[in-house]
């Protein structure tokens, strides 16, 4: 699958390291080319290209336009915004993902077509499971000693 990335923080350089190490033909882009060197591991084997996202020049290098999939998570949702509209509306990519912080936000994108992910949204719902579960773990021990010692605390 070829796939372009934009954003080389920790989670589009995760992302692009683990693609390229499954064999798929993986470009990123990032403004600040420093990126590169700062998260990418000296064995990726994919394109790196300083530049912007939401300049369709730029895309173009990338190879956005044999692009399976396209991949917007730089810090900025307005700008990941941007870039995943300009990849599915102009150039026809089939598989857009778009990171996006603030949930009111990514429920309106996602009601407009966009395949949307909101890292506050998942913070969440993955927090709350953790304390839950460690509240319903504390009232099985109790519940266990209490059966254990007969009712005595």
């Amino acid at each position: 699958m070829k796939i372009v990335i934009m954003g080389c923080g920790r989670v589009g350089s995760a992302l692009a390291a683990t693609m390229d190490s499954e064999g798929h033909d993986v470009s990123i882009l990032d403004p600040n080319a420093n990126q590169f060197t700062r998260f990418l591991p000296e064995t990726f084997g994919g394109q790196k290209m300083a530049g912007n996202g939401i300049d369709q020049d730029t895309l173009r290098r990338a190879g956005i336009e044999q692009a399976d999939a396209f991949v917007a998570v730089t810090a900025g949702d307005n700008r990941n915004v941007m870039a995943s509209q300009i990849a599915k509306h102009i150039f026809g990519v089939r598989r857009v993902v778009c990171r996006i912080y603030d949930p009111i936000r990514e429920e309106m994108y996602r009601g407009l077509g966009l395949r949307t992910i909101s890292p506050t949204r998942v913070g969440v719902r993955l927090v709350k499971e953790a304390v839950v579960a460690d509240a319903d773990a504390d009232d099985a021990s109790a519940e266990e000693t209490s059966r254990q010692t007969g009712g005595a605390p």
